[in-house]
């Protein structure tokens, strides 16, 4: 029997997300698919934030994180496995993803008792891994990252006879994706502007799809991490273009090439893009536990780090509803996430001083700094690598604020007591020496 090669190219050709025909999808698909799902989906509330007054706009949260599964994912999920034909629903269907749309997917098509194949590389979480086996998905743990997963998905969907269904591309599911927007015109008729995650850009095309046909004149902003600018790159190139994923907060939008069929949808009729970095991000995540006492993921939160870092100051005194989009945040991200926020508020600082290796020395710094009401979370102390002074040791502290005047009150303290010191984020990365002060001065 003769043996022949399957070019790669050939295995990674889908139907649906064809780069040399990419498809639009319109608002009848959105409507069609609102009908459709809506006896499986939670129809989210959309409610309005205790952040408006800090900053001057009428801010509302649309809480797709409570589906299910913790992502609006689930929406077109359910809405592709809907329209499978009867010998796909038999047969089967199988995707690559890091979790939101494996998770959303495996729901789903348990409910409707499809068999389902996940193929997640071995960099996902072991919770998003067990989830989908909870739900009666075949995982499949593939490759070092999502490029490789994705590949040898389509070559099982191949081997198998499987539906391969793309988790940002495929026109069913943004379409389904696009029922976010639907609700959130009917919850806030008179919106005037919707921040949209960006990733491979499903969300935003079905978004502005249905609220562009319903009101014109509402603003779609998209936001991505600037981690992975894939949108930011497509717009330059006026094309989807591959781009370097770094790690970031926004897991859930490191999608290096958005989706061409996206593309082609959402570019027409997003009135604009705004990239954020990750310290935003944290402490966009951080400000929705304090205020909202919602726990979201780093892709769910970037409308708010683009209203906290003052990225649209020309929607002052309107209202505008942000997506909370996911809430599957790993615990242990989650901890790192509130620690990055904190710092960068400037609400926990981290110094190195020089005290006296005499009885009674740390606990004179201690006091000192609980005197103006700063809190000690952790101190270490250096001896080992110690030059000079002998009697001499380091200690480094990491404290808990108020904020930006607070840590310049615990500066000013540190530098009137101490002859060397060093706050991290000073410029200069030396110990400072004050050679001012007298030798009868605590060091």
């Amino acid at each position: 029997m003769e043996s022949y090669t399957v070019e790669p190219s050939t295995i990674e050709y889908d139907p649906m997300c064809d780069k040399e025909n990419p498809q639009k999808i319109s608002f009848e698909d959105v409507s069609a698919a609102a009908f459709r799902i809506q006896s499986g989906i939670i129809k989210t509330p959309c409610v309005k934030s205790h952040m408006s007054t800090i900053y001057g706009m009428d801010i509302y949260l649309k809480n797709d994180f409570l589906q299910h599964t913790g992502s609006f994912k689930e929406r077109g999920a359910r809405n592709a496995l809907l329209l499978l034909s009867p010998e796909a629903k038999k047969c089967g269907v199988i995707s690559a993803s890091l979790g939101n749309h494996s998770q959303g997917l495996s729901y789903h098509a348990n409910l409707l008792n499809i068999p389902v194949t996940v193929v997640m590389p071995n960099v996902a979480p072991i919770m998003k891994i067990q989830k989908c086996q909870s739900y009666g998905a075949n995982v499949v743990i593939h490759g070092n990252d999502m490029k490789e997963a994705k590949y040898h998905a389509m070559t099982l969907a191949k081997e198998k006879q499987l539906t391969y269904i793309n988790g940002y591309d495929h026109p069913h599911i943004m379409a389904g994706q696009g029922t976010v927007g639907l609700e959130i015109m009917e919850q806030v008729p008179d919106v005037d502007a919707v921040l949209v995650p960006v990733g491979g850009g499903g969300l935003l095309a079905g978004v502005a799809t249905a609220i562009k046909h319903l009101n014109p004149n509402v603003l779609i902003y998209g936001v991505e991490t600037e981690k992975c600018p894939s949108m930011k790159m497509a717009l330059k190139n006026n094309e989807p273009t591959s781009v370097e994923i770094k790690s970031t907060l926004a897991d859930g939008l490191a999608v290096p090439t958005m989706g061409y069929n996206a593309f082609l949808t959402a570019k027409p009729i997003m009135d604009k893009l705004i990239t954020v970095n990750e310290d935003w991000l944290a402490r966009a995540i951080l400000r929705l536990v304090e205020q909202e006492k919602y726990v979201v993921e780093g892709g769910g939160a970037v409308g708010v780090a683009a209203i906290m870092a003052g990225l649209v100051p020309e929607l002052a005194n309107k209202k505008v509803v942000c997506i909370l989009s996911g809430g599957n945040i790993d615990t242990t991200i989650l901890g790192r996430c509130l620690e990055r926020g904190l710092a960068a508020e400037q609400r926990l600082v981290k110094f190195k001083v020089t005290v006296s290796d005499r009885p009674g020395g740390i606990a004179e710094l201690c006091k000192m700094i609980a005197s103006i009401g700063v809190s000690i979370k952790d101190i270490i102390q250096e001896r080992a690598w110690i030059y000079g002074d002998i009697f001499s040791v380091q200690v480094k502290v990491v404290c808990e604020t108020r904020g930006a005047e607070h840590i310049k009150e615990l500066h000013a303290l540190i530098a009137n007591s101490y002859k060397e010191w060093y706050f991290t984020g000073e410029h200069d990365e030396k110990m400072h020496r004050n050679n001012d002060a007298s030798e009868n001065d605590t060091i």
